[in-house]
C-alpha cells in the first residue's frame, strides 16, 4: 500500500511573516482577497494586522466576519453568497479551526458548485477541483486546519458536527506567525494547545500511522509538552514552540488521520457547544487508557518526549501509565477541567452513536462499540 503526505506548496515560520502575504498575492496575480475571520479577531485588532500588509502593499480586499465558535451550514452559505458578490479570487483565512473550516467550505462550493448543499460534503466527498485559493493564517496554536486536508461544520438543526476530508481543501499557503497569536487569552492557548496534543498523540497511534508520520508526531509531542505552560503565561518562547509543534502535529495527523478523542470531542461541542480543545483534552487521558493494550511500544515513546524520566527501566504497564499520567498533568496544569457538568445520563445514547459515527473514529487503534462510547463518556462525569 502507497503512504500518501500532501502539505502547503509554501509555508512561512515565524515572527514577522505576514509580511509575506503581500509578496505571495502579487507573485501570484491574485486580485481581490476575500478574507474570512470572525468578529473577535476583527474587534481586537488581530485582523487589522494583515489587512495593513494588504493595504500598505494597495491590494484590494472584502472581510467576510459570519463565523460561529462552531461554524455553521448557514455560515458557510451566507460566505458563498458574499464571495460571489465581493467578485474576489482568493481566500484569506484568518483566526482558528473556525475561520479556515469556513473557508475551505466556501473555496470547495465556489469551485465545486454541484456540492451547494453543504452536508454533501460530509465525509470524502468526490470533488473534481481544487478549491478557491487559500492563504491560511492561524491565529490560534492547536488546530493546524493551515496544513490538514480537513474541515468541520456544525449542522445545528441536526445537534452534530461532520467532518470532511478532501485533498481539495488545503490552503496553498500557510502563514504561521507566533505574533498573530501573541493576544489568545490563557484558555484559549491552553485548549487549542490540547487540541493539538491530541492530533498528535492520536496521529501517532491511529491505525494509518507510519514512520514519517510518527517522525512528526513524536516531534511534536515533544515541542508541545515542554511549551504549552510557557506559551499560556504569555512567555516568547512557549508562543514560538507551540506554533512550530501545532503545524508539526498538522503534517502528521492530517495524512493519517484520528480516533475516537476527536469524534467524542466532536459530539460534546455540538450538543453542549463545549470548546472543542476542552474536550479534547478532557477526552484524552481517558482514550489513551482504553487503547493502551493495542499500542504496542508507542506510549513509551510519547512518554519519553513528555520529558517522563527512565523509561528505558520501566515496565509496559509503567510507561503506558506514565504516558496517560503525563498527558493528565499537563492538562491540569494549564487549567483543563477534568469533568463536563453538563454531561447528562440521558444524552448518551444520542453522544455514543454521533460518536460510533463520526469520521474519525475508524482510525482509532482499537475498535469502540456504542456501549463503550457511553462507557467512556461516563468517565466524565
Amino acid at each position: 500500500m502507497a503512504n500518501r503526505i500532501m502539505l502547503n506548496e509554501t509555508s512561512y515560520h515565524g515572527s514577522g511573516a505576514i509580511q509575506e502575504i503581500a509578496t505571495e498575492a502579487k507573485a501570484r496575480a491574485f486580485k481581490k482577497a476575500f478574507v474570512c475571520s470572525d468578529p473577535d479577531l476583527i474587534k481586537f485588532g488581530v485582523t487589522g494586522k494583515v489587512t495593513k500588509v494588504l493595504d500598505d502593499a494597495g491590494l484590494e480586499y472584502e472581510i467576510y466576519s459570519d463565523i460561529k465558535a462552531n461554524p455553521t451550514i448557514e455560515n458557510v452559505k451566507h460566505g458563498v453568497e458574499s464571495f460571489k458578490a465581493a467578485h474576489a479570487d482568493y481566500i484569506i483565512a484568518i483566526g482558528g479551526g473556525s475561520s479556515m473550516d469556513t473557508a475551505k467550505a466556501i473555496g470547495i462550493i465556489i469551485a465545486n458548485p454541484e456540492f451547494e448543499d453543504v452536508r454533501s460534503l460530509e465525509g470524502t466527498a468526490p470533488t473534481t477541483k481544487p478549491c478557491v485559493p487559500i492563504i491560511a493564517v492561524p491565529t490560534t496554536a492547536g488546530t493546524a486546519a493551515e496544513v490538514t486536508i480537513n474541515y468541520v461544520i456544525t449542522d445545528v438543526e441536526r445537534k452534530r458536527k461532520f467532518v470532511c476530508v478532501d485533498p481539495h481543501d488545503m490552503p496553498i499557503i500557510a502563514v504561521v506567525d507566533p505574533d498573530m497569536m501573541s493576544s489568545m487569552p490563557k484558555g484559549l492557548t491552553a485548549s487549542t494547545g490540547m487540541d493539538a496534543l491530541t492530533h498528535a498523540i492520536e496521529g501517532y497511534t491511529t491505525k494509518a500511522a507510519w514512520e514519517m508520520t510518527d517522525m512528526f508526531h513524536l516531534k511534536a509531542i515533544e515541542i508541545i509538552s515542554r511549551s504549552l505552560r510557557g506559551a499560556v503565561a504569555n512567555e516568547k518562547e512557549g508562543r514560538e514552540g507551540m506554533a512550530l509543534g501545532q503545524y508539526i502535529a498538522g503534517m502528521g495527523f492530517s495524512n493519517v488521520g484520528l480516533g475516537i478523542a476527536h469524534s467524542m470531542a466532536h459530539t460534546l461541542g455540538a450538543v453542549y457547544d463545549t470548546p472543542h480543545g476542552v474536550a479534547c483534552a478532557m477526552m484524552l487521558p481517558i482514550v489513551m487508557e482504553y487503547n493502551a493494550d493495542c499500542t504496542g511500544e508507542k506510549y513509551r515513546e510519547i512518554a519519553r518526549a513528555m520529558g517522563v524520566k527512565n523509561v528505558d527501566s520501566m515496565t509496559q504497564e509503567e510507561y503506558r501509565k506514565a504516558a496517560v499520567d503525563a498527558v493528565q498533568q499537563l492538562s491540569v496544569d494549564v487549567g483543563i477541567p477534568t469533568k463536563l457538568e453538563a454531561l447528562k445520563e440521558e444524552d448518551l445514547d444520542f453522544l455514543a452513536k454521533s460518536a460510533y459515527e463520526d469520521a474519525c473514529a475508524p482510525g482509532n487503534p482499537k475498535d469502540a462499540s456504542i456501549e463503550d462510547l457511553k462507557d467512556l463518556f461516563r468517565k466524565l462525569m
